[in-house]
């Protein structure tokens, strides 16, 4: 109608020209206009090829579509040829429907829970047999644990919370994260900032007989250090006296009694939990029936996850379901100790006899390490 109205004012001699005659000549314009506004290749290809956004072409020359929608399918000219056809054999499709569709991640980049700061945490002690306790509790399906010592109250406090929660696996929310540094129990600002992160965080502590706990430091410290002074050496300022040297860390970290009148600053006595090294070894379920009820979890960790290993004199936990073999502790757990003077050993047992006393007095608990 608008190229009707056009004609007529551009050709003032049309009211000479009869109405049928005017049609045409608008007809005429209009097709005129219609082939300079859509050039005859964009028809074709609008007939013929898919569109760019219907196809994309592989380093081999191939097309595929890409677009999801049924409409966009190759023409039949556009199919590929017999060596094309070739290259995508794999696909049952036939080509002139073939979809190139977003694969689904697998299953295993998944990623299920939560990073979370800890609800527990194994702070001690040293040669105890905190890895021993980590590695059984972490078997129960409501546990999760960190793998390696974070250290981050003692060393890398610094770094702030978000680091040290980017170190902890994830966790579901009936799931309970955990994390074990030995050190802790004896670095005297640690206690305040776990207070800080959470007054409500459970603690774990292994305990052992502070003189074989010393004389296993020793050990591991000599396997590393062949040219370590000897072991009275390092123990006594002066043996013929009886002098113990606190100075020694080995020593040190015996003082039980000294380093909980710390922790007891900031926690109560009940959010505090003591393994026994000993029964670990000689009644590994009994103790993880302990943690289990003290982490509010229900005792999945028994006695039929145990066996005892007699060469390395310690028990390990039975072959699982998904593994060919037993899981041990690594081959540093169980060493032969050093032969140490039985004199020596006396007099450390003397020296530790009331801090000992005064530990027990503490827990409500006699670990009998006499």
């Amino acid at each position: 109608m608008a190229c009707v109205l056009l004609f007529t004012r551009l050709l003032p001699f049309s009211h000479r020209l009869t109405r049928t005659s005017i049609c045409l000549l608008s007809l005429l314009l209009s097709y005129l206009c219609y082939c300079a506004l859509f050039p005859a290749e964009t028809i074709m290809q609008k007939s013929g090829d898919p569109t760019p956004s219907c196809q994309r072409v592989l380093a081999d020359g191939v097309k595929r579509r890409v677009q999801k929608s049924p409409s966009c399918v190759l023409p039949l000219d556009a199919r590929p040829s017999s060596v094309e056809a070739s290259r995508l054999r794999t696909d049952q499709r036939p080509p002139s429907t073939l979809r190139v569709d977003t694969p689904s991640p697998p299953m295993g980049n998944l990623k299920f829970g939560n990073k979370k700061l800890p609800n527990a945490i194994i702070v001690g002690v040293k040669k105890g047999g905190t890895r021993a306790v980590l590695e059984f509790i972490r078997i129960h399906p409501d546990v999760r644990a960190a793998g390696t010592e974070t250290h981050f109250f003692d060393r890398n406090y610094d770094r702030g919370l978000e680091w040290y929660r980017g170190l902890m696996p994830r966790t579901l929310e009936s799931q309970i994260t955990m994390e074990k540094t030995p050190s802790y129990f004896v670095t005297k600002e640690t206690p305040h900032r776990i207070s800080a992160m959470s007054r409500d965080t459970k603690l774990i502590v292994v305990v052992r007989d502070p003189v074989t706990r010393a004389i296993s430091d020793y050990t591991q410290t000599l396997s590393k250090t062949p040219d370590l002074p000897s072991f009275q050496d390092l123990a006594f300022r002066n043996q013929t006296l009886g002098i113990v040297d606190t100075s020694w860390n080995a020593i040190r970290i015996g003082l039980y009694a000294l380093h909980l009148e710390n922790w007891l600053r900031f926690f109560p006595l009940a959010q505090i939990h003591f393994v026994s090294g000993e029964r670990l070894i000689t009644d590994p379920a009994g103790e993880l029936a302990r943690v289990q009820d003290f982490l509010g979890l229900k005792r999945i960790v028994t006695d039929k996850h145990f066996y005892f290993n007699r060469t390395k004199g310690f028990p390990c936990l039975k072959k699982p379901e998904s593994s060919g073999s037993p899981r041990c502790l690594g081959k540093s757990k169980g060493r032969t100790h050093v032969q140490i003077d039985r004199d020596a050993i006396e007099q450390l047992r003397d020296f530790y006899r009331p801090y000992n006393v005064k530990f027990y007095e503490m827990v409500g608990h006699d670990f009998k390490w006499e």
